[in-house]
């Protein structure tokens, strides 16, 4: 190798120690690319789980960067006075000319180490609302739902939204803590309909619906109680009254699922449809004007 350098030292100018470096350089790259290459392979044969198979290809991908970097730093610049040098023109550097990467790097350390959010996630920030597909340094981007498409489905747009936001934006997550929304139905129907009938309706909807599913979750509301200040008791299914110029509107209150939200929606429609065509005295309502002639 001594003679390689002298060579482009003597014909191409570069001089023998740059020659080393670059030629050290090259190799810790193909090492680094040869180790991943076999990790990679090493993982997709033993983790069957998607999420875990991500999160430890990121954990991975993460520490052979950081081996990357010291290694680089040791081959350029020898001992530690040279370090130290680099080391503070590079912070000064970022300092001046790329605050908000630094903003945007001091997010996704918080995001690693606080956890506000995971993959897999559905959270709203920024007037954004979506599942979060991925977690970088920079960024972190969410599946996108809602938008111009109803009873928050995905809308297949990808949206990378900048760490920093983590600091000065609302952030909304539907899946820690308490893992289920509220969900309504309004149901307007006529005055003449017998109303009190259409409640109890309604309610024997709700109770064939969610008695399973309430008591399942049951659990999940006590220990969300000891974190966090809920009263168990304004979870239960219920139907409200009021009245509006059209009819009698009647609201169905539940919890469900985010990911549900749609179809339970559809279930308990149909379900309303089909007990109200049996019954000749409840008639859904809808806007109407009535003239009279003199």
């Amino acid at each position: 190798m001594d003679v390689f350098y002298n060579y482009l030292e003597t014909n191409v100018g570069i001089p023998t120690e740059i020659s080393a470096n670059i030629f050290s350089t090259i190799l810790l790259f193909v090492i680094i690319f040869l180790s991943k290459a076999v990790i990679d392979k090493v993982i997709e044969k033993n983790v069957k789980t998607i999420k875990l198979k991500y999160n430890i290809e990121k954990g991975i991908n993460y520490l052979l960067y950081g081996i990357s970097f010291i290694v680089l730093i040791r081959i350029w610049f020898n001992g530690f006075q040279g370090f130290s040098t680099f080391l503070g023109l590079f912070s000064a550097g970022l300092a001046i000319a790329l605050k908000d990467l630094i903003v945007n790097i001091a997010g996704w350390i918080f995001i690693l180490w606080r956890s506000p959010f995971s993959i897999g996630d559905r959270i709203e920030i920024d007037d954004h609302k979506g599942d979060v597909v991925d977690i970088r340094i920079f960024n972190f981007t969410i599946m996108e739902i809602g938008n111009w498409v109803d009873a928050d489905q995905h809308s297949g747009r990808l949206l990378h939204v900048p760490n920093k936001f983590i600091f000065d934006k609302t952030l909304s997550n539907y899946d820690i803590g308490f893992s289920f929304i509220f969900q309504e139905n309004k149901v307007l129907i006529t005055f003449e309909s017998d109303w009190k009938k259409a409640k109890e309706i309604l309610l024997n909807i709700l109770k064939l619906h969610f008695k399973e599913f309430y008591e399942n979750t049951s659990d999940q509301f006590k220990i969300s109680a000891k974190k966090y200040f809920i009263d168990n008791s304004n979870f239960k299914p219920d139907v409200f009254t009021t009245v509006l110029d059209s009819g009698v509107l009647l609201t169905m209150r539940y919890y469900c699922n985010p990911r549900d939200r749609r179809k339970m929606d559809m279930k308990i429609w149909e379900s309303i449809l089909n007990e109200f065509e049996k019954h000749e005295d409840i008639e859904l309502a809808y806007p109407t004007y009535r003239i009279y002639k003199k």
